[in-house]
C-alpha cells in the first residue's frame, strides 16, 4: 500500500493544533534572560528568554505590552505568563507573553553596566581623546569575520563610492571565547605595521551574548591606545558596545561605517563641478567688472588727451619763469636805481668836486692839512687842483 506524503503546511497546522489543545502549554509561567530584544515600530516586542542550556523566541503584542511597569532590555531577568504556539509558516513554537515582571537584571548586564561606568570615569570615552578620521583614507583596515554579509556590505559600499580605495581584511572572530584576544591582537598588529589609514571594528546584530567580546575590558583599552583612528560598526543601530563609547566613531551598521569612512567620488565630482561653475561665475563678473572700469577710463579725460595735463604744466611753467623773469629784472632795476642815487649822493661829496668849484688840497706828507696850526714857517706842502698839483712854502 502506498503511503500518500502530507505537506509541510499540513504538519505545521497538526502541530499547531496540537500545541494549542495541550491545556500545560496554554498557560505557561516562565523564568529567563531576556536576550535579542527588538521592540518593533508597531509597538509589538520581540526577543529571546533563556537560560543556560536553552532558549525559546517570545513575542508581546501591543495589547499586553501597555501593562507593563518597567521598559525591557537585553540581560534582564524577568518572569513571563504567556502560551505556547506554533507559528505555522516557520514551524516553530514561540511564548506569546500576556504578561512580564521583572526579576532582577542578568549577570552580563550587570558586569556591562559596571565596566561601561569605570571606564566612562577613568575617561575612556572623553571625546578630547578622540582621533579625526582621515578624509580620503587609500588603505582601510577591517576588522570582523572573513565570511558573512558584513564584509561584503563594507566592500560593496567603499568600491561603490570610491573605486580605488583598498580594503586590507584581517580576519577575526567576531564572537565566542578567545575573540575579545584576538580582537586586540589584530588592533595591535594594523597598528605596528601601519598596515592602514583607519580601521574598521565591525560584525552584524546579535543578543548582548554574541557582542560581548567587544564589551570586555581588553578591547576597550585596545582601541583606546590605537594610534590608528578607528570607527566602530557594531550590531543594529540599537546596539551600543563598550567600544562604540570608545571608538573615534561610531556607525549604527557596518554598511554605514563604509559610507562615513569611504568618500564618495561622485559627489566630490559633483562638489568640483559646482565650485567650477561658481568659480567661472566669479570670473565673468571680475572680468566685466574690470572691463566696465577701463571703459570708464578709456573716457576719462586723461586717456582722450593724453598730454593736456603735461601741456598745462608746461604753460604753468612757462607763466612762473615768466613771473621770476619780470620780478628779477624790476629786482636789478631796483638796485641800479638805487645805485645811481647812491652814487650821485658820494659825487655829491667828493672833494674833487669841491675843486671843481675853485678850492684845493693841502696835503703834508701824503695827510691832509686841516688847521693852520699845524703849518710851520719854511714847511713845504702839496697843493692839488683840479687840474693837478703844485708845491708850496709856507711864509
Amino acid at each position: 500500500m502506498k503511503i500518500k506524503p502530507i505537506s509541510v503546511t499540513e504538519l505545521n497546522k497538526y502541530m499547531k493544533d496540537r500545541v494549542a489543545s495541550d491545556e500545560f502549554l496554554n498557560s505557561v509561567f516562565v523564568a529567563g534572560e531576556i536576550s535579542n530584544f527588538k521592540h518593533h515600530y508597531t509597538g509589538h516586542m520581540y526577543f529571546t528568554l533563556k537560560d543556560a542550556n536553552a532558549l525559546v523566541k517570545c513575542v508581546m503584542f501591543k495589547t499586553a505590552t501597555g501593562h507593563l511597569n518597567f521598559l525591557p532590555k537585553d540581560g534582564m531577568k524577568v518572569n513571563v505568563l504567556g502560551s505556547v504556539g506554533v507559528f505555522e509558516r516557520d514551524g516553530v513554537y514561540q511564548i506569546y507573553v500576556q504578561a512580564m515582571q521583572e526579576d532582577g537584571m542578568g549577570n552580563l548586564y550587570t558586569k556591562y553596566e559596571e565596566l561601561k561606568a569605570n571606564l566612562e570615569k577613568e575617561g575612556l570615552f572623553a571625546e578630547s581623546h578622540k582621533k579625526k578620521i582621515p578624509f580620503m583614507p587609500k588603505i582601510i583596515g577591517v576588522l570582523t569575520s572573513n565570511t558573512g554579509a558584513v564584509i561584503r556590505d563594507i566592500i560593496n559600499v567603499s568600491t561603490r563610492r570610491n573605486p580605488n580605495v583598498y580594503i586590507r581584511l584581517l580576519p577575526v572572530p567576531v564572537q565566542g571565547e578567545g575573540a575579545a584576544e584576538k580582537i586586540v591582537d589584530a588592533i595591535h598588529l594594523m597598528n605596528e605595521k601601519k598596515m592602514a589609514d583607519v580601521i574598521i571594528l565591525a560584525r552584524g546584530g546579535g543578543s548582548l551574548e554574541d557582542l560581548w567580546p567587544f564589551n570586555e575590558e581588553i578591547v576597550a583599552r585596545a582601541i583606546y591606545h590605537s594610534e590608528l583612528p578607528i570607527v566602530s560598526a557594531v550590531g543594529h543601530e540599537t546596539d551600543f558596545t563598550i567600544a562604540d563609547f570608545v571608538a573615534d566613531l561610531r556607525a549604527p551598521t557596518p554598511s554605514a561605517a563604509a559610507e562615513l569612512v569611504v568618500a564618495d567620488v561622485e559627489d566630490l565630482k559633483n562638489t568640483l563641478t559646482v565650485y567650477q561653475n561658481r568659480l567661472k561665475i566669479s570670473l565673468k563678473r571680475k572680468t566685466e567688472c574690470m572691463r566696465l572700469r577701463l571703459e570708464k577710463y578709456k573716457n576719462s579725460s586723461a586717456f582722450k588727451v593724453p598730454f593736456q595735463k603735461i601741456n598745462q604744466a608746461y604753460l604753468q611753467i612757462d607763466g612762473l619763469s615768466k613771473q621770476m623773469e619780470n620780478a628779477i629784472t624790476k629786482k636789478i632795476e631796483n638796485v641800479k636805481m638805487q645805485f645811481s642815487k647812491e652814487v650821485t649822493k658820494l659825487d655829491a661829496l667828493s672833494p674833487l668836486k669841491t675843486l671843481s668849484r675853485g678850492f684845493c688840497i693841502a696835503e703834508s706828507e701824503g695827510k691832509i692839512v686841516t688847521k693852520a696850526e699845524n703849518l710851520q714857517s719854511n714847511q713845504e706842502i702839496d697843493l692839488k687842483f683840479q687840474d693837478g698839483e703844485a708845491k708850496a712854502k709856507i711864509i
